[in-house]
């Protein structure tokens, strides 16, 4: 069945005319990938109705983007939202060897040879074209092309690339515009600005004026967003609007090294997606009075009224492209899809790696203290960044004298967000840089939890590991603070994060598992591009003494061996296992000194990495004993002790079971928080009950 605006530009551009003298417009190049996203839309349709097609979010209406390509290099990383197809096109079109619309075509068909993401998703992405897969819809990608574009001139700044004057070009929607992560990037972009510091970034806003079904207020854009940022405004349904505005733009980004606003009135036809019934909210004389902003039929009018092309030579070319598109389709249907969960999974697959020994010496503050520095010592590219983390060294020290010895290039305080605090990572990891960025609480973590989940972690399965963002996030977390915290700064849930694929999460529990665990992190993260979340349990910070005051028990003075998914055990006791982590060791070694003195023996097996859980440890060791306490101080419901029973009931292991947990509730201030807290009590009734019951 023909699309309306399939009909519609036939039959305009045959009443077409030339008018006055012959003028050869420099319009067809675009003009071409034009035609070739619209056909490629139509496929699309053609094919979801079919059963053949999975994605059919279309760029028709937008296609005025090929004048941004035609403005830029193949070389300037380009972030695209899924309306940029003609975009791609356009910049395919000035690297040989690459064709554009087989690529978008066997994406639809969701091919396993599609050449960025493997049949994973339809994606705009391709590494020879410096185009990253972005998966965003609602502007999630902006804080990471305000950290690329932070990073192509830092990282020549600090001789990890050579100079270049390339810039990135970021795009996105009117509606996306609105959300927090837009205006946390495009705040963070103004603050660069402001302080005059590099930062090569062409934001694109394509305005066609509505969001699925809400209107954004026609000036909404313009108002918002025309200050703090070098504002352009062109209308891309009309490339002699917008081909010397893009141009300008770009230019105006390369020169000044300053981020820039490019505004473009587009215009969405054929609704949002395949699946949009768009006459449920617009009426018929609303969506067919948008058929006059048409940019295919604005340019051909350009071509024909100049007299470059006749009406018959436009609609040759148009049916061509249709022939064409439509000979790709029916051999992209053809093409083999994914046929395994390992074929899904491989580039979640990590390999093994090895990490140095390094002496380390103090408390758990002192030996992450320690680690950074042998880290950024060994590695140039290290960065280390976030709210408060270099003059004053961190709420709690621990960055303490890393802005002093390696300098504010590579030891430096970011805006209060975030959104952007990820995103600076998710940027320079792609300049060569490893990021190490500290989000202060564990509770701030949720504000930009979408950063790690939807973008860092995304980027190996999307791209088929061809891009990497490797990166450690430092998050202070945990409870039992004392004299300071209440939910914020004691919270207790990491249930969001252990879910997500391919995330490794640290959690140590003393200094020397620290500082090996977070050497471990780095050579995961050059090696593998892995994204590294280190909690760092804040109550433990500090802590000399184990078992009484001055006993210096907690204290390191040696190095130890932490490989990805292995625990540490204490003791070889044969009574009990208590699987444990963080606050929880000291906690279970002190009941375990105790529970000896009432003749139970017990081990402590502390987990140390809670994604990949130390399953294979975790069974040895419960073997061995016949008898399990888990003590997990985060909640009942989402905590770790869930997946632990799982990774035992799994593994065959039939002998006692038992768990201790904090309560499912959110911390409160002071005292109070000892009711809802696992504590050494509770911990110790439940091993003599499980092992005398």
């Amino acid at each position: 069945m023909s699309e309306p605006i399939d009909e519609h530009f036939v039959h305009a551009v045959a009443a077409m005319k030339p008018a006055g003298p012959r003028r050869d417009l420099p319009f067809l190049d675009l003009f071409d990938a034009q035609l070739g996203s619209r056909h490629v839309d139509l496929a699309a349709r053609a094919l979801g109705a079919q059963g053949d097609g999975f994605y059919s979010i279309g760029s028709s209406g937008h296609e005025g983007n090929a004048a941004v390509a035609a403005a830029l290099r193949p070389s300037d990383p380009a972030l695209l939202h899924y309306r940029s197809g003609a975009f791609y096109i356009a910049r395919a079109r000035q690297v040989t060897g690459t064709n554009a619309l087989t690529d978008m075509l066997l994406g639809i068909t969701a091919a396993a040879d599609e050449p960025i993401s493997g049949g994973r998703h339809k994606v705009f992405g391709n590494k020879a074209l410096s185009i990253i897969p972005m998966t965003s819809t609602i502007a999630s990608h902006l804080p990471r092309a305000v950290g690329l574009a932070f990073g192509l001139d830092r990282a020549a700044k600090l001789g990890l690339s050579a100079p270049s004057d390339a810039i990135v070009v970021c795009s996105f929607g009117d509606a996306s515009a609105n959300h927090s992560t837009a205006v946390g990037a495009l705040n963070s972009a103004r603050h660069c600005a402001y302080q005059r510091l590099p930062l090569p970034l062409l934001f694109v806003c394509e305005d066609n004026g509505i969001g699925i079904s809400v209107r954004t207020p026609p000036g909404w854009i313009s108002a918002a967003h025309s200050s703090g940022l070098k504002y352009f405004h062109a209308d891309a349904t009309d490339l002699s609007s917008v081909v010397p505005v893009a141009q300008e733009a770009a230019d105006w980004v390369r020169t000044n090294r300053a981020p820039a606003f490019l505004h473009l009135r587009t215009v969405r036809l054929m609704g949002h997606a395949g699946s949009d019934v768009e006459s449920a909210y617009r009426s018929t004389g609303e969506i067919t009075a948008d058929y006059s902003l048409d940019p295919l039929v604005r340019t051909a009018s350009l071509l024909v009224t100049s007299g470059t092309l006749t009406s018959s030579d436009v609609l040759s070319r148009y049916e061509a492209k249709r022939a064409e598109v439509a000979a790709l389709a029916a051999e992209a249907v053809k093409r083999p899809k994914l046929a395994s969960s390992a074929a899904v999974m491989k580039p979640l697959v990590a390999s093994t790696v090895d990490a140095p020994f390094v002496p380390v010496s103090g408390t758990l503050a002192q030996g992450i203290n320690q680690a950074l520095r042998w880290i950024m010592s060994s590695d140039p590219g290290a960065l280390v960044f976030g709210e408060d983390v270099a003059r004053k060294g961190g709420v709690y020290g621990v960055t303490r004298g890393l802005h002093k010895k390696f300098g504010s290039a590579r030891v430096f305080d970011t805006v209060l967000d975030e959104q952007s605090i990820l995103g600076m990572a998710l940027g320079t990891s792609l300049t060569g840089f490893l990021p190490i960025p500290e989000i202060q609480y564990l509770a701030y973590v949720h504000n930009a939890l979408d950063q790690i989940r939807g973008e860092a972690a995304t980027l190996r399965f999307f791209s088929d590991n061809q891009y990497r963002n490797p990166m450690i996030v430092r998050i202070a977390g945990l409870a039992y603070q004392k004299g300071f915290g209440g939910h914020f700064h004691n919270d207790n849930s990491i249930a969001a994060l252990r879910d997500i694929p391919g995330l490794l999460i640290a959690a140590p529990s003393r200094a020397d598992d620290a500082a090996a665990m977070l050497y471990t992190c780095a050579s995961a993260a050059r090696t593998d591009g892995r994204v590294c979340v280190f909690l760092e349990p804040i109550a433990l910070y500090h802590t000399k003494d184990l078992y009484s005051p001055g006993d210096n028990g907690w204290l390191a003075s040696s190095s130890e061996s932490a490989p990805v998914g292995r625990a540490r055990v204490y003791g070889a006791g044969t009574d009990l296992t208590i699987v444990t982590f963080a606050n929880g060791v000291p906690m279970s070694l002190r009941v375990a000194r105790r529970l000896a003195s009432q003749g139970i023996e017990a081990r402590v097996l502390d987990l140390r990495w809670l994604a990949p859980l130390p399953v294979a440890d975790i069974l040895a060791h419960a073997s061995e004993t016949g008898r399990v306490l888990v003590a997990d101080e985060t909640r009942r419901t989402g905590g770790v002790s869930e997946a632990v029973f799982t990774a035992l009931i799994d593994g065959g292991y039939r002998g006692a079971l038992q768990r201790v947990t904090s309560d499912d509730s959110f911390i409160p201030l002071g005292p109070a928080a000892n009711h809802v807290l696992l504590d050494e009590e509770t911990i110790e009734k439940a091993a003599v009950s499980l092992v005398t019951g």
